[in-house]
């Protein structure tokens, strides 16, 4: 059925009904970042509250008008209503993505009762959902109040530290290893390809397998080696993948230049792009390992200096 077929009883039913989903999306909010986010997880846990309140205002009103019978009308039973994004199936959320669905959630609830009482012709009926409608757009500005004092506590700082932390577990660390790996350890092999056989796309082939191999087995190490329960860094199949990209890409990086037929061209564009991984790498440790810059460097460029040397020495000797 057409919503402005709806009759005034159905419209209270599709009401309790909404409110009802409301609510658990809300508290299926709460649940997924009370662990790590618990300043947001309160915020939520307020709002579901908030659409009980307004359930058991539009049950009492049903029963005092139509009797104790609601019949069951869901958001999908009707054209032209609008319908909530599933909630459930989202395994990692993020606060201000729960917080942007909530406030679009509350305009849409908004509207929702605006058209209904327009729709209404019984005076307590309209009366009840204009006054929904007022509070709907109040909570946005509630929610707001709710944050502002989450912030001045400190509560939301730590949340915005608590997900950096998040971040640099799950994608940050995996990444860099792989990087790091890749970009150092397939120089011995490729520079020793390149100094013992002069030929580009030998080189080429070599750097290839190696770097391909190295992603697959850092990518499976990483995923074997952390469950992410305890440690709370994630998926570890997740993390695989981030570490086994990362890993192939730091050693496709300087294998690629050998697709040049020239080999002196080729072999110091390749020295070149080592040079641009190895800032990358050092940059990264700095930015999100707080690793002094200088001491990156030191760390990072001496290491990659000795697998080099070792591929120069073996491929030259």
């Amino acid at each position: 059925m057409h919503f402005k077929e709806l009759t005034e009883s159905q419209i209270l039913a599709l009401a309790v009904t909404a409110e009802e989903e409301d609510a658990h999306i809300y508290r299926d909010f709460a649940e997924s970042l009370r662990e790590e986010f618990p300043a947001s997880a309160e915020l939520f846990e307020k709002m579901a509250s908030e659409e009980d309140g307004h359930r058991h205002r539009l049950i009492e009103l049903y029963r005092t008008k139509f009797g104790n019978h609601i019949p069951l009308i869901r958001r999908q039973d009707v054209k032209g209503f609008y319908n909530r994004r599933p909630s459930w199936y989202r395994r990692s959320l993020r606060p201000e993505h729960a917080r942007e669905e909530a406030a679009l959630m509350e305009i849409e609830a908004q509207h929702f009762y605006e058209t209904a009482a327009k729709q209404a012709s019984d005076a307590a009926i309209r009366q009840l959902l204009g006054d929904l409608a007022q509070e709907e757009s109040r909570h946005e500005e509630k929610a707001i109040s709710i944050n502002e004092a989450q912030t001045e506590s400190g509560a939301v700082e730590l949340e915005l530290e608590a997900g950096r932390r998040m971040f640099v577990l799950r994608f940050v660390q995996p990444g860099l290893a792989g990087l790091m790996d890749g970009s150092v350890s397939t120089l011995a092999p490729l520079f020793a390809a390149a100094f013992a056989t002069a030929n580009t796309m030998a080189t080429f082939k070599v750097g290839l397998a190696a770097s391909v191999g190295a992603g697959i087995s850092m990518g499976f190490a990483e995923a074997l080696s952390d469950d992410g329960k305890l440690s709370g860094r994630g998926s570890p199949w997740l993390r695989g993948v981030v570490c086994g990209l990362m890993t192939t890409l730091g050693g496709l990086g300087h294998t690629i230049p050998f697709l040049i037929s020239d080999f002196h061209s080729a072999l110091v564009i390749a020295c070149l792009v080592v040079a641009v991984e190895l800032a990358v790498i050092s940059w990264i440790r700095k930015r999100y390992m707080d690793t002094p810059l200088l001491s990156a460097i030191f760390q990072v460029v001496v290491g990659g200096v000795l697998v080099f040397l070792v591929g120069w020495l073996i491929g030259a000797g």
